[in-house]
Formats: structure tokens, sequence, C-alpha cells
């Protein structure tokens, strides 16, 4: 009968229409694909899509990441024009983009806003897998690029939280590229004795796991993120052995050295705005 009555409600809620006719409102309740418990989809936004009952961190979008981190009207957007091309003539490429530019009201895979952390001044750049699967393209790597050098030139911490696929496969090595570049940004950024805080995200793969994300003063990731550089079955096949059932979790990570502490997103902001009030004080 539960389960009658969580259709129905769903249901409804998603054929009705706004006023434009077009958008689908929210549905009313959602399950949680960890542990099945049904919650209100309300009292999940306000958990940051982490579940109350098992605390399984479900996918969050780039635009509400930085509205839930940021304090109130304390952002700007850094960066908006910069957005990918076809620089390789890629078959279907340019209508690939299209179409992710409209699904995702975002011209890339990476939004960037210089604000405060519970009064604590910071750049902040935040990956969004639903555009191109978060893959790191000469668009993101420039935008990263300037992300660190603005934070050279005001002197302001950077955080960026990973969620990618690796290297965009329809730039070729220009894609690829991107991994020193963005690397080179960040360590004229170090040497000015700024702070740089890499936030891996599910999921953190490829290219991206192997720059700009695991070279931060402090390496952070959360709740059961996947991490890694290739996947499980190469890996196997390549050693020849069977892998842990965790392996590449965050949690397996923080156990063998490689991550300096994994975090509940619920507790993001004021994890961050402590580091950042902690990094401030001493210098």
């Amino acid at each position: 009968m539960l389960k009658d009555i969580f259709f129905k409600l769903n249901k409804k809620a998603s054929d009705e229409k706004s006023e434009s006719g077009t958008e689908k409102q929210e549905t009313i309740m959602t399950k949680c694909p960890s542990c099945k418990k049904i919650l209100y989809s309300k009292d999940l936004h306000k958990r940051l899509n982490v579940c109350s009952n098992c605390d399984h961190h479900m996918p969050i979008i780039s635009t509400d990441r930085m509205d839930a981190l940021l304090d109130i009207d304390s952002g700007t957007e850094l960066f908006t024009s910069v957005t990918s091309v076809n620089p390789l003539n890629f078959p279907n490429y340019e209508e690939k983009l299209k179409s992710d530019k409209e699904k995702t009201g975002l011209e890339e895979a990476l939004i960037v806003s210089h604000g405060k952390i519970m009064g604590n001044e910071a750049v902040v750049a935040i990956m969004d897998p639903r555009f191109r699967m978060g893959s790191m393209g000469s668009a993101l790597g420039e935008k990263l690029a300037r992300t660190f050098q603005y934070a050279t030139e005001h002197r302001l911490p950077v955080i960026v939280f990973t969620a990618s696929g690796g290297a965009r496969m329809q730039e070729g090595i220009l894609s690829l590229m991107q991994m020193a570049k963005v690397s080179v940004a960040i360590e004229r950024h170090s040497k000015a004795g700024l702070l740089y805080i890499a936030y891996m995200t599910n999921p953190t793969t490829g290219g991206v796991s192997a720059s700009f994300a695991s070279v931060g003063d402090i390496n952070l990731a959360e709740t059961g993120a996947l991490i890694g550089f290739a996947g499980r079955r190469v890996i196997e096949e390549t050693i020849k052995e069977k892998l842990p059932d965790d392996f590449q979790t965050a949690e397996f990570l923080l156990k063998h050295g490689q991550l300096d502490d994994v975090v509940n997103r619920v507790n993001m902001k004021r994890y961050l705005g402590t580091i950042l009030k902690m990094h401030k004080e001493v210098v």
C-alpha cells in the first residue's frame, strides 16, 4: 500500500507543469538507492542529498553545492565567458556540447566563484559531471588556470571540488595538455604561500585524479566517493590479482595515506570554514 501511495504521489508531481507548461516539478518522495528508505524530497534537499538513514551521498549539482557552501549573497561567479569549442573538428561534438548546455544551464563542466565561507574569503571551483561527465577539456583547463591566477593575484585560498570521468576524448592531446597547464598555475599559487584544498567527490577518475585533484596542500574527499585512475577490471587484469571490495573508495584511500580526511557533505561548509579560519590566523 505504501509503495502505491509513493508511486501515485511522485507521478502526480511529475505530471504537474509549471506556468510555462514545460518544466516538471520535483517529486515529493525519493528512495535512497543504498538503504531503500523512502525520504521526503524537501528534507533530502535540505541535507544536500545525503540520506538521513544511512548517510549515502546522492548526486548534487554544482550550483546547489555552491549555494550551500558560500555565505548568502557573498558569491561572484568568475570566467563565465569561457566555453568549449571543437578544435579537432570531432564529429557531432558541437551538437553534444549544445545539448549539455541546454540540459544543465552551464557553459562548461566547471563553475567558479569568489565568495566567503563562514566569513572567510576563498575562490571555489566546482566540477559538474552532468556536462560531458565532468571531463577535462581545453575550456575547463583554462577556467582552472585562470582560477589559480586570480587567486594568486588577490592572495586568496582555492578550493576545487572534482567530479570527472577524466580527459575529454573529443579534444585529444589538447585535453591532456590541461594537466600540465593547471599544475603550473597551482605551483605559482603555492610559491606565493597560498592554500589549495583539493576536495574529491564521486567520481574523480582518469587524468583529473592523476593531476590537480591529488596535489592539494590538503586533500579531502566526500564520503563514499569513487576515486582512481584506471578501472577495477583493467587493474585486476594487469596485476592478475583480486582487488579489495572497497578499493578506490575515499575510505580506502584515507586508510592508505592518500587523503587527509573524508568529509560528510552535511559538514562540508563548517569543515572548510574552520580550515580557512585557521589558515588565515596562521598567515
